[in-house]
């Protein structure tokens, strides 16, 4: 079987091919109940390959959908229209202004299509195109939009050139309501979703799907196609497994879909790693988390407006990290309107808490993970003393500078992370609420659980996981239950007691 790995070429992928999971009874659906639509997904979730496939449909290359579920259902001839598809990721507008680079852009997109733009003060490009095309055809337009909001994600760290470049996208859009009677479909897509107003205000009529039934499954692979497409290779693996590092992602419904580019990688080589993360580190992203303070975002609640509004002037975390993939949707509560949120997989947990981690510690020789295994190891020795070591080397290496603004706030971002890293490998739970102890940990022969102190004595953690019960719900197990209190000293930066039970 061939793997279709960062192809975004339809055609390609067709006559080349490779293996392709049929969307095109949901694409059947969406472009047969309006005009104007807008998707957001994370990036290599198949935005391009779905435009692509949305172009070869209107340009009627019957041939590219054989076997597939809209062959037989899909006018050939009747709904053949030229297709404008503009492309951001080809402009460039990192050499040249973003007006020059559309202007540019336009006009290669004139040149294919057989017209001539007209430049000047008076004519708008993207509307003279779209008129030019219109006359020659004689038909409709269909207009592809991928990744629309490039020009701003890419200047993030850049804010007045940001707002210049939403100003242009804004100019480019403005023209397509008094397009409309030329316009037969306009489909955009982008990895973020800026509020209507900011760049689409004249729009009003655009259909975002990013959260609707339409959409839940358009993207992305569900178990049933899963086991359908992949059979044979899903029985030479841990199928649990598989479905633990890579699917768990939902924009709003209960069934849950894999990350594609993350398990088609992983089918080509079988070897459980972090794919997606691997193609962009969100170092910015990981900035602005430690900056407001995030590092436990599980179980994060928040509105729908916040989901669906990104003001990149000040940006919400929460919102960056849904909207990119990093977080997805885990519960939603229709009576009160609010996104319970966490992370979608092992894949992107582990990842994101490593570099987060590194990023509070100031990027030390050694990684975020080689501590965390040897935390591992420790404890499958029960040896805690060494725990108390690895603990304590990692707050030693944490800048003066930043202990003297946020002492307090640096060992419950660190413990919580060492300890959630723990996850990757065996049952490791964090919890902060009252009544749950500060780790939870499970090894093949021990469980332990962890109750951390600051500026108190030892015994009282000690005391409380005796008093609270934490070891109850592990009562018919035959492990041994050791509890463990650590008391955390603010002005040492270490852990300067501890003590060990084993009940």
């Amino acid at each position: 079987m061939k793997y279709p790995i960062g192809i975004q070429n339809f055609r390609e992928l067709r006559i080349g091919g490779y293996v392709y999971v049929d969307k095109t009874w949901h694409i059947y659906n969406i472009v047969n109940s309006g005009k104007y639509f807008f998707l957001s997904r994370p990036r290599r979730f198949g935005k391009s390959l779905l435009l692509s496939t949305m172009n070869e449909l209107y340009s009627g290359s019957r041939e590219l959908f054989k076997g597939l579920w809209i062959e037989d259902n899909w006018d050939w001839e009747a709904k053949k229209r030229p297709v404008i598809w503009l492309k951001f990721a080809s402009f460039q507008y990192k050499h040249v202004s973003l007006r020059e680079a559309v202007t540019a852009g336009l006009q290669e997109e004139a040149s294919r299509l057989g017209v001539a733009v007209t430049i000047s003060e008076t004519t708008h490009p993207f509307s003279d195109l779209i008129k030019k095309v219109h006359a020659r055809y004689g038909q409709k337009v269909l207009i592809l939009i991928d990744e629309y909001d490039k020009p701003i994600i890419d200047y993030l760290d850049n804010i007045p050139q940001a707002e210049a470049n939403r100003d242009t996208l804004k100019w480019l859009y403005s023209i397509l309501k008094d397009s409309d009677p030329y316009i037969e479909l306009l489909f955009i897509t982008g990895v973020s979703a800026f509020s209507k107003v900011s760049i689409f205000s004249d729009l009003n009529n655009l259909a975002n799907i990013s959260l609707d039934p339409a959409g839940y499954t358009l993207l992305g692979i569900t178990q049933e196609e899963l086991e359908t497409v992949f059979a044979k290779q899903l029985a030479e693996t841990d199928k649990e497994k598989v479905k633990q590092w890579y699917n768990g992602y939902s924009w709003g419904g209960e069934e849950r879909v894999y990350n594609p580019f993350s398990l088609l990688r992983f089918l080509s080589t079988m070897q459980f790693k972090n794919y997606w993360f691997e193609t962009g580190t969100p170092t910015f992203l990981v900035k602005e988390m430690k900056k407001h303070r995030f590092y436990d975002v599980s179980g994060f609640q928040t509105a729908v407006a916040e989901l669906s509004n990104f003001d990149f002037t000040r940006l919400n975390p929460i919102t960056v990290l849904f909207q990119t993939g990093y977080l997805t949707i885990q519960n939603y509560d229709q009576e009160l309107l609010i996104y319970t949120l966490d992370y979608p997989n092992r894949e992107v947990r582990s990842s994101l808490e490593q570099l987060l981690m590194s990023e509070y510690m100031d990027y030390p020789p050694q990684g975020a993970l080689p501590r965390v295994v040897n935390i591992l190891q420790a404890l499958r020795r029960k040896d805690v003393g060494t725990v108390v070591e690895i603990i304590n080397a990692a707050f030693a290496e944490i800048p003066y500078e930043h202990w003297q603004k946020e002492n307090e706030h640096f060992y419950h971002a660190l413990i919580h992370l060492m300890f959630s890293l723990l996850g990757t490998y065996v049952r490791s739970e964090v919890h902060s609420a009252k009544g749950r102890c500060d780790a939870l940990v499970e090894t093949a022969d021990h469980i332990y659980a962890f109750e951390f102190k600051l500026d108190k004595p030892v015994s009282e953690a000690i005391q409380q996981i005796s008093d609270r019960g934490y070891f109850a719900p592990f009562a018919d197990s035959p492990k041994e239950k050791i509890a463990v209190g650590m008391s955390f000293s603010k002005a040492d930066k270490a852990v300067v007691e501890w003590e060990v039970t084993v009940y």
